[in-house]
């Protein structure tokens, strides 16, 4: 009786020790991530990429949860991915920092890229890179190019061994959960053609799936299945972010949000004008299904002017025009305090639901 008295003490104590040690890291894990969230906010203030006071106090981590969220969405649109540039760099100079990035093919590339370093300095770096790029940077050709290309039996007409490189020079740090803003970039998969948001792991494998346009370049392979670009399945990542909890949502578009097909020259821009037709009329509807409370605020460019999707001629251009358009939806809805150095204005889009039943065709009147 002793020893079974003795194993049930022990057995007591035991159990005792395991909740205490498993409460303790519960403990632990929470002070480890509150702590990190206190040193990301730290860094962001000495950057000077929000206010001083946005975090006040360490011990009100609860009252910062609650706070609305802020969401920055960037859509797909190839070389008008530059426009994206240009707002980034307004948005930069005037402090705004979101919440969390959702980004699409091209708008992958610079998301996760402004996710790293979402200052001035930050954007700087990826407007040079943008500035050097030309089509045998992105677009490799070999020796033997030509049309025929287009009839081989191959997945693409390019590989993508240029474009990892640009990614890769664009981002800073190796996995996406190691950003300083949360960011997520979709693909969609060629095992059941549905989307696949990547949260975690490798950023430029992550990227380099969100950007695989089809044909032009090939599949991307992660974990065992096979990618393309996001682009086909949610070209504008509006209703992940609506999900996520966004109240207040941020959208850098490459184009108008309404698109007018124009006649294509070659059979791959029959090809893509198929996809922009697709992925526009997702965004119509989804912006005429705006849940109450939620604020969309969308930076558009201009109608495309049928360049060839490899050309980067008009980088710079586009880069300008970004900045003209995002000027003025700062302004208007006074995303953050101004930073030093004047910013020159321009035309903006704003949508919010459930005031117009069309939101596409009813902007702000102030517009």
């Amino acid at each position: 009786m002793p020893l079974e008295a003795s194993d049930t003490a022990f057995a007591i104590v035991f159990s005792v020790f395991v909740v205490i040690t498993l409460v303790l890291l519960v403990l632990v894990i929470r002070f480890t991530l509150q702590r990190a969230g206190i040193a990301r906010a730290r860094w962001l203030e000495s950057e000077g990429v929000i206010p001083a006071d946005r975090y006040e106090d360490e011990d009100e981590d609860d009252e910062t949860d609650e706070r609305p969220m802020t969401a920055l969405v960037l859509a797909g649109g190839g070389t008008r991915g530059a426009l994206q540039i240009g707002m980034l760099q307004v948005l930069a100079e005037h402090g705004f920092v979101p919440d969390r990035i959702y980004g699409t093919s091209v708008g992958a590339v610079n998301g996760v890229a402004f996710a790293g370093d979402p200052t001035r300095a930050g954007v700087e770096r990826m407007t040079e890179i943008w500035m050097g790029l030309t089509r045998d940077d992105v677009y490799p050709q070999g020796r033997l190019h030509g049309p025929w290309m287009y009839l081989q039996q191959r997945d693409s007409v390019f590989t993508n061994s240029g474009l990892r490189k640009v990614i890769e020079a664009g981002i800073d740090y190796e996995r996406l959960e190691d950003a300083v803003v949360p960011v997520e970039v979709v693909a969609t998969s060629l095992a059941d053609g549905q989307e696949r948001w990547f949260t975690y792991g490798s950023a430029v494998d992550a990227v380099l799936a969100s950007t695989a346009i089809p044909a032009i370049f090939p599949p991307v392979d992660i974990g065992g299945d096979r990618y393309i670009d996001g682009a086909v399945v949610n070209n504008v990542p509006l209703r992940r972010a609506i999900d996520a909890g966004a109240t207040r949502i941020v959208v850098l578009l490459c184009t108008p949000p309404t698109y007018t097909p124009g006649s294509p020259r070659r059979p791959v821009e029959a090809m893509l004008n198929a996809l922009v037709i697709s992925v526009h009329a997702r965004f119509a509807r989804e912006m005429s299904q705006l849940p109450p409370g939620i604020e969309v605020i969308v930076c558009t460019g201009s109608e495309d002017k049928r360049q060839d999707f490899d050309d980067f001629s008009t980088t710079a251009a586009l880069i300008a025009e970004g900045r003209s358009e995002a000027a003025e939806v700062v302004r208007r809805h006074h995303l953050a305090e101004p930073g030093p150095g004047a910013v020159p204005e321009g035309p903006a889009a704003y949508y919010s639901a459930p005031e117009s039943p069309d939101p596409l065709t009813h902007p702000d009147p102030a517009t």
